[in-house]
């Protein structure tokens, strides 16, 4: 066990670490695409397992999951970095879709009106609406396990219009509407998925094996496709974290380091007050013990209030091609501590692949002086491993049984209510597994109609040989009239 990650050297060979008592100042590391960053999230997430730190981080393209194989010892970077010793982490692969990994299940209530909002991507009386339909839920002691149950409670809403207007605000149909096209939406896009039994525990990514870390990798080339979910799902990840676990302060080393992946796209088109949540979140997960570190293609798609509780940063080589690019590189600039040995502008579009400008927290709490730096290459395997590989790792994981691949609709139902209703303090369901009886809808008839069972038969015959001598007499009475 360490003390300190490794980052690099520098051109003269000086070493650059990341004290690990200081991984829980965040961080932040950018580049263009193509300058190494996925490579330097790699050995980052290495380093933390290798000093017993779990490690949370998507997988976006699927790169990351050689870190769960022992790197190449012939490749060219291994033997550009000399000392290399083949190396692989304990993984958990996840998969909201549960197709590549465990899947990761919860509520719609348990994610809340705030969230569901934002990733229903609905407006701010939308907003209030899918809000009231959750306060009238808990009212009623009601529970909202999934996309179905939600639209069922939206259904009843607009039923009930007028009692609803009355206790709880002006509700429109158009809003309920809206709100209903958009959970088609994300169910289109996979979302439903997300919800479901048995509830995913946080305390499953703070495990440890063999003195090791263990990286949890969410395989989201997938989820991708839908980038408001990508993104909402890893905050609503975030603010579990913050719930869960207790306050720490400053640690020897962190509880968890949760990399934040294509971090733009939670930021993208973000409300105010989500934008508020986020920040508030940065700046008081720390004395949890946990670090986040956001990935991204430049500075500017994080916003300042947030970049300025980043502490560690990894900058590899900006393009600028237009105006606009120049005023970024600008701003990654003025970013660094200066150090009168790094012209930091004309590094910052010149490194290339594998270099990166570093500055990390020292022990005086105080940023580092920017640093030119060769970042050390993983020493597990580079690029993804096959999907037989996958397979095997999920099927020997010890979580395998929390977390099926698939579960019954109704048992799922039955138990996300208990125990929901154990929490809440109420009385359990006694449910019945008896088989509905072939007649049993025969006791739901109304009174007034006479049940089957109770028509006398003599007296069904007597009305039909009735009905046939009318009938026979009538057709008498017109052949006699035709003559």
């Amino acid at each position: 066990m360490t003390d300190s990650i490794h980052i690099g050297r520098t051109p003269t060979g000086k070493p650059i670490a990341l004290p690990l008592r200081f991984g829980n100042r965040h961080g932040l590391v950018t580049g263009a695409t193509g300058t190494g960053k996925t490579v330097t999230l790699q050995a980052l997430a290495e380093g933390f397992s290798k000093a017993g730190v779990p490690v949370f981080a998507a997988d976006v393209k699927g790169d990351l999951s050689g870190i769960a194989a022992y790197g190449d010892p012939q490749s060219t970077a291994a033997q550009r970095h000399g000392a290399f010793q083949p190396h692989r982490c304990p993984v958990t692969l996840w998969d909201i879709f549960g197709d590549h990994g465990l899947p990761i299940r919860t509520s719609v209530q348990a994610l809340g009106p705030e969230l569901l909002a934002s990733m229903l991507r609905i407006n701010e009386t939308q907003h209030g609406a899918l809000a009231i339909a959750f306060r009238r839920a808990r009212d009623n002691q009601e529970f909202i396990l999934t996309l179905d149950d939600l639209r069922w409670h939206l259904n009843e809403m607009i039923d009930l219009r007028e009692d609803i207007c009355r206790l709880y605000g002006n509700v429109t149909a158009a809003s309920i509407a809206a709100i209903q096209r958009s959970i088609l939406a994300l169910e289109a896009q996979g979302g439903h998925h997300l919800f479901g039994e048995p509830p995913f525990r946080i305390a499953d990514f703070l495990r440890t094996e063999n003195g090791q870390g263990v990286v949890n990798l969410l395989h989201a080339d997938r989820l991708m496709e839908a980038p408001k979910l990508y993104a909402t799902f890893l905050l609503w990840l975030l603010t579990e974290l913050f719930r869960e676990l207790p306050e720490v302060g400053d640690l020897d080393k962190p509880k968890l380091i949760f990399f934040f992946d294509e971090s733009h796209l939670l930021f993208n088109e973000a409300p105010k007050p989500l934008l508020q949540q986020i920040e508030r979140l940065v700046r008081l997960v720390r004395s949890k013990g946990m670090g986040v570190f956001f990935v991204s293609q430049s500075p500017a798609d994080i916003p300042d209030t947030v970049l300025a509780q980043l502490g560690n940063r990894v900058q590899h080589a900006l393009r600028a091609y237009a105006p606009r690019d120049q005023k970024l590189i600008k701003a990654a600039v003025q970013a660094f501590r200066p150090n009168k040995e790094v012209d930091v502008k004309s590094e910052i579009i010149g490194m290339g692949i594998g270099e990166a400008l570093v500055s990390v927290m020292l022990d005086d709490g105080i940023p580092s002086p920017v640093e030119k730096v060769r970042i050390t290459p993983p020493q597990s395997q580079v690029g993804p491993i096959s999907n037989l590989e996958r397979d095997m790792l999920t099927a020997g994981n010890p979580l395998r049984l929390t977390y099926p691949a698939s579960v019954d609709a109704k048992a799922m139902q039955r138990q996300f209510t208990d125990r929901m209703r154990n929490l809440h303090g109420l009385a359990p369901i006694q449910w019945s597994d008896e088989a509905w009886p072939e007649d049993g809808w025969k006791q739901f008839l109304p009174n007034i109609v006479p049940r089957p069972a109770q028509v006398a038969r003599p007296w069904r015959r007597q009305l039909a040989q009735s009905v046939c001598c009318l009938a026979v007499a009538v057709g008498c009475f017109w052949w006699i009239g035709l003559f």
